[in-house]
């Protein structure tokens, strides 16, 4: 089982947002890659629902969204 990272953005906009997911992309970027570990995301920003999918899976990540009560979860690990 992936170890979760969990990332609260809540109540932060884009670009902010997606420039924050990225360095933690970056400094996972070994674990996230090789299945070790889950990279998840709290936000309530819905344009964030949309960059950090679009830019994670041009990474070659696999990613999840779900909508939860008050807020979007974003998965992303191995393909």
């Amino acid at each position: 089982m992936a170890e979760k990272i969990e990332l609260d953005i809540l109540g932060q906009v884009c670009p902010a947002c997606l420039l924050v997911v990225l360095r933690e992309m970056n400094t996972h970027r070994q674990r996230l890659k090789s299945g070790e570990a889950q990279l998840v995301i709290k936000t309530d920003h819905r344009d964030t629902t949309r960059t950090i999918p679009e830019s994670a899976r041009k990474m070659g990540y696999d990613v999840e969204v779900k909508s939860l009560d008050t807020c979007y979860e974003i998965t992303i690990g191995k393909k």
